[in-house]
């Protein structure tokens, strides 16, 4: 019987059929796959005919489909519904893959086919894109060790299999301690909690078993009862379980591995000539060096700090009316942080929230798409990997553009986040493929019958995550390798960034944030307050992501510190953090860092990207308006649809005709002196 992961799918528009794939058929597809990819990468590598763009960089694009078919169904399913089976499988596949890889990266013949072409590159007549990816491709054996020999090429190859192994195992022990931890509610401590945070803790506690409702490490949840729960008790104690994951001792720690990636990453970027990882990492993004994310970082730090510590002094003062005689703390930050916001604004998150219904909001984001793009959006009848998940058909001007699939609430079996990802990248070479591309959020589910309400934080999220799925389906060039978000680091949020802009255009609030009982539409006083307060505690906001970004960056510039959280703690101190602000993402749950390279040395980058999607926003604001169209065929012309077939830094200033500076940025969140 053919495996299904292997087989033709036979399905609308190619999706994986994920009603016929079952756990046990991965580990056989994958060691097939596996094997299938080497024989045709040895096939390219020792061809007697003499290299050509077509037959080694071309034929290497296409080769490994089902390998990639195989890797976008697992990597799918182990993310947003793992299971023990699953997880024991992400462990025994990543030192397979990372193996993989190097056997790629360390065939001399391949990469001596490779290194000709780059050396006669004048001389090919290739196009700009086909020059594009020989660089990249050129570059990525290199910086992959390819130029290595002997025993430094072994030690390459150890590293690299070690943190794929780590980087699994961080995962893995961060989703451990966030599906493991739960705070059951006696019906008194639900005294204060408005109706949407009482629905979601009772719909949390049915999902786990539990008699009543319980308070979980899901951020959709975590944050409201933080906002609303006047319990000081339990805010302390739901918060510190936050703030501990991945740090509560045992099997599930991050804390060593943490220390052991940061020390294999600096071996990996001495065995190639850098001075450190940092170094390394960022020669390939648009900020260069460690220096320029440095001075990015602190020219933000100060004036958010600024406001962080004059809105700190009014909320303590807050703390000691309420008769309480303590420091101003962490767990006491969003609580006072809402009754600040209704009192200097007039605005509640209770009364905002039955304004955003999550269906209202999809609409919303699709509608944006429309307008802007011509995007079109057919609801899908197809199997999927979880009954909460769904999936549209995406046209424009009537001929199939992609697959759109969301999957959009949370469960004990997802890792925590929000992330777009690709299941397919769009091609015309060698193969023509159109992009299916996954949403998948952490909103809260709400009991049946009611509609999901989310939090203005959810909707910005959703839309974010859109612009990522937008990046991957406008997407119209040559080559997989250089489609959709395969973009710099520090470019590829972007578009996620510009695309939230569109939440907070008046118009799109007007028709969309209709009341989940009544349906009216959000009255326009209210819309007015939301609009204002809109950079409401961004001294908070702020300040809590520069510390992760600079904690990332000195972790990976210098010598990679034995110990990581007396370093964090150094580096915070140096910054002089403020007592009742915490990071964002601590040592031991910082995924975005210690789950793998991505983001590594690289958390910075949503900031740069800021930078250029406050400026890019204001392109349309001069033009008139948000839905200005030769803006936005600008914008698809230049950004959207190019991917990273060519040089970020030439694409936003062919675009804007310049680059900007970091006033947008500061001007945007409200910073501005």
């Amino acid at each position: 019987m053919t495996n299904p992961l292997l087989a033709d799918w036979e399905t609308p528009f190619g999706v994986a059929p994920f009603d016929a794939i079952s756990d046990e058929d991965f580990r056989p597809a994958f060691d097939e796959a596996l094997a299938a990819h080497l024989a045709e990468v040895e096939a390219i590598a020792s061809s007697p005919e003499p290299a050509t763009f077509a037959n080694t960089v071309e034929a290497m694009e296409g080769a490994g489909e089902a390998l990639d078919k195989v890797l976008s169904v697992f990597f799918s399913v182990s993310g947003a519904d793992s299971n023990d089976q699953r997880q024991a499988l992400q462990r025994e596949f990543s030192p397979k893959l990372s193996a993989h890889s190097s056997a790629i990266s360390n065939n001399k013949a391949l990469f001596a086919r490779i290194a000709d072409l780059w050396e006669r590159r004048d001389a090919l007549g290739l196009s700009e894109e086909e020059m594009r990816v020989l660089y990249l491709t050129h570059r990525g054996f290199v910086r992959s060790g390819a130029a290595l020999d002997g025993a430094e090429a072994e030690q390459m190859k150890e590293v690299k299999s070690r943190l794929a192994v780590l980087g699994t195992e961080f995962t893995q022990n961060l989703l451990k301690d966030e599906a493991a931890w739960f705070m059951p509610l006696a019906e008194a401590d639900l005294e204060g909690l408005p109706g949407f945070v009482v629905d979601a803790a009772r719909s949390a506690g049915e999902a786990l078993g539990q008699d009543g409702p319980v308070v979980t490490l899901s951020r959709s949840l975590i944050v409201p009862f933080l906002q609303f729960s006047p319990r000081r008790d339990l805010r302390r104690k739901a918060f510190e379980a936050w703030a501990a994951r991945g740090a509560n001792g045992g099997d599930s720690d991050n804390r060593g591995i943490a220390a052991e990636i940061l020390a294999l990453r600096e071996t990996r970027a001495k065995l190639l000539g850098y001075d450190d990882f940092a170094a390394y990492k960022l020669e390939t993004e648009m900020a260069g060096t460690p220096e320029r994310v440095r001075e990015l970082l602190m020219a933000v730090w100060e004036p958010a700090k600024a406001q962080a510590l004059q809105d700190a002094a009014e909320m303590e003062q807050m703390l000691r009316d309420d008769g309480i005689n303590d420091a101003f703390q962490p767990w006491d930050w969003r609580y006072y942080s809402q009754k600040r916001r209704r009192a200097l604004h007039d605005l509640d998150e209770a009364e905002l929230k039955p304004y955003l219904q999550l269906e209202r909001m999809i609409e919303a984001a699709f509608t944006c798409s429309s307008r802007l793009f011509g995007l079109a959006f057919k609801p899908l009848d197809i199997a999927l990997y979880h009954p909460d998940c769904r999936a549209w058909e995406v046209t424009k001007d009537g001929k199939h553009v992609a697959v759109f699939i969301a999957d959009y609430f949370a469960r004990a079996s997802k890792r925590s986040g929000a992330w777009c990802s690709a299941m397919r990248s769009q091609a015309k070479r060698p193969k023509v493929l159109s992009p299916v591309v996954i949403n998948v959020c952490n909103f809260a589910k709400p009991p049946k019958g009611k509609p999901a309400l989310l939090s203005y934080d959810d909707a910005r999220t959703l839309f974010h995550e859109f612009g990522h799925a937008l990046h991957q389906m406008l997407s119209d060039v040559e080559f997989g390798s250089v489609s959709g978000t395969s973009v710099a680091r520090d470019f590829v949020e972007l578009p996620s960034q510009l695309y939230e802009h569109w939440l907070e255009v008046p118009e799109v609030l007007a028709e969309f944030a209709t009341h989940a009982d009544t349906g009216e539409p959000m009255p326009k006083a209210l819309l007015d307050k939301v609009l204002a307060a809109a950079t409401f505690d961004m001294g908070f906001q702020t300040v809590e992501y520069v510390a992760s970004a600079m904690v990332d960056l000195e972790f990976h510039n210098g010598p990679a510190p034995a110990d990581p959280m007396a370093k964090q703690a150094e580096i915070l101190a140096g910054m002089g953090m403020p007592q009742a602000i915490t990071m964002r993402h601590a040592t031991p749950h910082f995924a975005h860092v210690f789950s793998g390279d991505g983001y590594s040395s690289g958390y910075y980058s949503y900031m740069w990207s800021e930078v250029m999607d406050a400026d890019a926003f204001a392109a349309f604001e001069e033009a008139g308006g948000a839905f200005d169209p030769a803006i936005a065929a600008r914008l698809e012309k230049f950004i959207l649809s190019k991917g990273g077939s060519v040089d970020a830094q030439e694409l936003y200033t062919a675009f804007r005709g310049r680059m900007p500076g970091v006033e947008a940025l500061l001007k945007g969140r409200g910073l501005a002196a």
